[in-house]
């Protein structure tokens, strides 16, 4: 194919189009599922709780292995430095990224919950070696 032209086989676009649509579902997920968490209760709990419910699932056990979209160890995140957390997120959230999940998640979170995840997780022990 010549430098410049774009492959727009029905092969080549049924796979952005799929891809695209997975993207969607995923970052849909993790909006409904936000949404769907109570509020923190003043004077109850920690006020992370709302949003950790969608970390704790991969980033609590430990050789955790998800396979979406390609077979990858998910790192234990507790312990980890807030910053260093932090910063992950957000680059998740403007796309530096690269990960459909972790993008919708954090999509899913503004600057305050963001905060509030990372030093939830900050606070919870050294992280897996």
């Amino acid at each position: 194919m010549a430098a410049g032209h774009h492959d727009h086989s029905p092969e080549a676009t049924g796979s952005v189009t799929k891809n695209r649509s997975i993207i969607r579902s995923f970052r849909l997920a993790a909006l409904l599922g936000a949404a769907l968490l109570p509020p923190a209760v003043a004077g109850k709990g920690d006020p992370a709780e709302p949003y950790i419910a969608m970390c704790t699932g991969c980033h609590t056990i430990p050789g955790y292995q998800a396979s979406f979209p390609r077979v990858y160890r998910v790192p234990k995140i507790g312990g980890q430095s807030a910053q260093y957390i932090d910063a992950a997120l957000h680059e998740y959230k403007k796309g530096e990224r690269n990960n459909a999940t972790m993008q919708a998640i954090a999509q899913g979170l503004n600057d305050e919950q963001i905060g509030l995840v990372a030093a939830y997780f900050a606070s919870r022990g050294a992280p897996a070696k």
